[in-house]
């Protein structure tokens, strides 16, 4: 009876705390989510996107958890320069989004001749997406403080071995999170069937991108 109890309330407990601390950090709008979303809608190598974000979630919320998020937080210089490739990057991805926008009807046609849906695209337009999903996953200092930081902390604070039940529920947010956001949005490709539906979403992009940068900028990482 010791057994099955400890198999179930401490496996279950430390997995539902971390599952929902893992998914109240990755929830709120971001440039990692407008990109799976945007990914989506356009039904574009939607699951090499997912595996990256929801991995790369896993596995430093597993680095974190192993002692790694201590090492991040002291390393200033490290997090310095990551934040202002952030910065570049996020500045790039909303010029990109802004020229979009302001031809919304190139842009549609553009996209289509990358190859939207099962049919799939090219080699280059598979290449192009997984860089940048990589560029806005890692070069921006707060995935870091959130995964391996905070989720580190947080974990590590439920003691052993409850701490590695903790991680598994949070790895379980993040890639349930991004499946359904990048599967469910094809639920909106109707919606986004007009140049003006994609004007609309890749001026909230420009705006995304370009606050996320500005905060990076001028309020730093907050170590």
């Amino acid at each position: 009876m010791c057994a099955q109890g400890f198999n179930v309330e401490s496996m279950l407990t430390p997995m539902l705390v971390g599952f929902g601390t893992g998914l109240s950090l990755i929830v709120a709008i971001g440039a990692q989510n407008a990109f799976v979303l945007r990914q989506g809608i356009l039904r574009q190598h939607v699951l090499p996107v997912v595996l990256i974000c929801g991995l790369t979630d896993a596995l430093l919320e597993t680095l974190g958890i192993a002692g790694i998020g201590f090492v991040i937080e002291r390393a200033p210089l490290v997090l310095e320069i990551i934040r202002w490739a952030g910065v570049a990057f996020l500045l790039w991805y909303a010029w990109g989004a802004a020229k979009r926008a302001m031809h919304p009807g190139a842009s549609l046609v553009a996209d289509a001749g990358d190859g939207s849906g099962a049919a799939g695209s090219g080699a280059g337009s598979l290449k192009r997406t997984v860089l940048a999903c990589l560029a806005i996953t890692y070069l921006n200092p707060h995935v870091y403080l959130d995964t391996m930081v905070l989720m580190g902390s947080v974990g590590n604070a439920q003691g052993d071995p409850a701490r590695w039940w903790f991680a598994l529920g949070g790895a379980l947010a993040s890639i349930i999170w991004f499946a359904v956001l990048g599967y469910g949005a094809r639920a909106l490709t109707r919606f986004f069937a007009t140049p003006r539906s994609w004007q609309i979403l890749d001026w909230i992009i420009v705006v995304v991108m370009l606050v996320i940068a500005a905060r990076l900028a001028f309020e730093g990482v907050g170590v």
